[in-house]
């Protein structure tokens, strides 16, 4: 049988370790083990400082015979021994020697193959001893073997790069490979990218190694042939050593892109590793070292050696296709700069943190004005910075900025989704205009492919305007590709609640809780469903979990006034105006809407408008509005909004 074959032996039956220095010499060995029957690991990726990377360990765990290759350089090799001692302990070493070099200390209970002198076929009578050794630790008998003569694998284009041996090469390796046999809910063209470890000696760079693997994501995620799992669920195997399969099975992919960055003064090492999903074997690692200078260079060359590699399994067609950079810059300082920036952003952290993401951003365009990434980012910014802690005088001249700076990233990168995508942002939330915003949200989903985060704001646009099957289509669409990302439930269960689908809402906010019970605004929406079903002791409980107070206060407000209690009813809305004041002026409108005041309803309405608050973007679909709806004043304002 064949490495190929799902009934042969487990992918990953012998693991071979040896020192790079005999990669020459080692080569034909592993191709010889193969042609036996038996699967092969072997990896002269690591070097002193690198950890194990995930599938190694998996490798060396599941292998059922550890073969180690001794010769004068790896009785030297730390990662030989301790890889040998792995083989030893558990009784499964098969030990060679290359060159008549003896073992080392503490290998000798284990009768050596000496292979001095060998022909390295099949017909030869050290050959056939070790096949033997290694069919004994299978439990079985050496299949007869033939005598057709063994090459070593040709190094492909991608294992000459910097020097790296690419433990793709073997043919059992890709026969598995191009078989198909992929993880389980997988489509054969789905990758992750998990965070890359930061090896640099300093915590404080890990924003550095997370943006690189962004980067690298972001090029993945523009082929089209390709589906690349969001960053919020990647990033969810941060800490875990976990079983490369086990990862794999829960992401719903095929492979994982696993690495590490070591950053020294000028100089910069990226470890890159493919991984299948479905044996946690590696088809592919390299090693980069490079001048940092040389930083957009190398994220081309690992993006385009994973999507040429994994193309030819996909379609051979697309072989040697590239994917580009859109929207980046050639400054290494306006990269930095960008990558602490975003890395603030994401963080989501208070005012504080946007406002130090925000002057990242400057920094980066500062540097470099045709930097159409981080106009993009800066664009996005302002308007979180606008639609959370903006003051009414400062937010329509933020939105205004936040718009202009979006124009400016399509201009500069007509074909970057993200820009559009925060064009369409800062027009629907800013200048409050559902109509212009379509034409930039349409164009940025277009480019999207698998921006999961372009992909929901599209649909939560579509939502918003009514559009709930293309909503629908998109949200499903980044839930595949992030599925351990809170944020998609949520958005999944806002589009239910706007299309009064209440129950079905309530169950997605509740999956975006087991994700993160600690997310804000969850028990908030459940609340509001709650209410539309008319289950008031139930939505009380969901507001009284809620630590947004934007939704909280105005939630029990009206379950105060649907109970008769206008007091209590006052006093939440009383709390609500006191702590945000004309931030509030949209839910203001929400609570006198459902307690019969529609007067002061409208009153709160104008107001909104007048400010551009972003509220407003939720009233064509919000049923706490319900009650204005035949009003003259509530339907002019729609067509004001151009919702209609």
């Amino acid at each position: 049988m064949t490495a190929s074959d799902p009934d042969g032996p487990d992918p990953t039956s012998v693991f071979f370790s040896y020192s790079r220095e005999d990669q020459a010499k080692a080569l034909p060995i592993i191709r010889l083990i193969e042609a036996a029957g038996f699967s092969t690991w072997w990896d002269g990726l690591l070097e002193g400082g690198e950890r194990f990377s995930r599938a190694t360990e998996d490798a060396l765990n599941r292998a059922k015979v550890v073969v180690v290759l001794w010769s004068k350089a790896s009785v030297h090799s730390h990662w030989v021994n301790d890889e040998a001692t792995r083989g030893r302990d558990r009784r499964i070493l098969v030990p060679l020697s290359l060159d008549g070099t003896e073992p080392p200390l503490g290998f000798g209970q284990f009768q050596v193959i000496s292979l001095a002198g060998s022909k390295m076929n099949l017909d030869d009578a050290a050959i056939q001893r070790m096949v033997r050794a290694i069919a004994g630790l299978h439990g079985t008998a050496a299949q007869p073997l033939s005598s057709s003569p063994i090459r070593a694998p040709l190094l492909n284009r991608r294992t000459a790069i910097g020097g790296g041996l690419a433990v793709a090469a073997s043919a059992g390796g890709l026969a598995i490979w191009k078989g198909g046999l992929l993880g389980s809910g997988a489509t054969k063209n789905s990758v992750a990218v998990l965070p890359f470890d930061n090896l640099s000696g300093d915590p404080a760079q890990r924003y550095f190694s997370d943006g690189l693997a962004s980067e690298i994501r972001s090029q993945l995620s523009r082929n089209a042939l390709l589906e690349i799992v969001g960053q919020t669920s990647s990033n969810q195997f941060r800490e875990n050593d976990g079983d490369a399969r086990d990862i794999a099975r829960e992401l719903r992919v095929a492979f994982l892109l696993d690495g590490n960055v070591q950053k020294s003064g000028d100089r910069l090492k990226i470890a890159t590793d493919l991984i299948d999903g479905k044996t946690g074997i590696s088809k592919w690692s390299q090693t980069f070292e490079r001048q940092l200078s040389d930083i957009f260079a190398v994220q081309g060359e690992i993006a385009a050696a994973v999507a040429g590699a994994l193309s030819i399994a996909i379609d051979s067609r697309s072989e040697g296709k590239k994917a580009r950079q859109i929207g980046g810059t050639q400054s290494l300082t306006a990269f930095d700069a960008f990558l602490r920036g975003r890395d603030l952003f994401e963080a989501h952290i208070d005012e504080n943190s946007e406002r130090a993401a925000l002057a990242k951003f400057d920094q980066a365009i500062s540097i470099d004005p045709e930097y159409a990434a981080a106009r993009a980012m800066r664009s996005r910014a302002l308007s979180v910075i606008a639609n959370q802690y903006a003051t009414a005088n400062e937010r329509k001249d933020l939105y205004g900025e936040a718009v202009a700076e979006a124009r400016r990233a399509t201009t500069l990168a007509p074909d970057f989704a993200a820009g559009f995508a925060a064009l369409g942002y800062a027009l629907f939330y800013g200048r409050l205009d559902a109509e212009a915003a379509r034409a930039p949200y349409e164009r940025g989903y277009q480019l999207a492919l698998s921006d999961v985060d372009v992909l929901g704001r599209y649909a939560v646009y579509c939502a918003r305007t009514g559009r709930f099957n293309d909503a629908e289509t998109a949200i499903n669409r980044a839930s595949a590709l992030d599925p351990l990302n809170p944020s998609m439930f949520k958005s999944a269960g806002n589009i239910k609640y706007a299309a009064k689908a209440y129950d079905e809402a309530i169950e997605l906010a509740r999956k975006a809780l087991a994700l993160n019970p600690k997310r804000s605004t969850l028990h908030g929406d459940i609340g509001n469903a709650y209410i539309m079903l008319g289950d008031l002791e139930k939505a009380e409980t969901e507001f009284d979990q809620e630590t947004n107070n934007l939704l909280a206060l105005p939630g029990r407000a009206i379950v105060a006034a649907k109970r008769g209690n206008l007091g209590q009813s006052k006093q939440n809305l009383t709390l609500l105006i006191d702590e945000f004041g004309d931030n509030a002026l949209y839910q203001q409108a929400q609570v006198h809407a459902q307690s019969g005041e529609p007067e002061k309803a409208f009153a709160a309405l104008d107001r909104a408008y007048a400010t551009a608050d972003s509220g407003l973007v939720y009233l064509l679909n919000d049923p706490f509005l319900d009650p204005l709806r035949n009003d003259a004043r509530f339907k002019n304002l729609l067509v004001q909004l151009h919702f209609v």
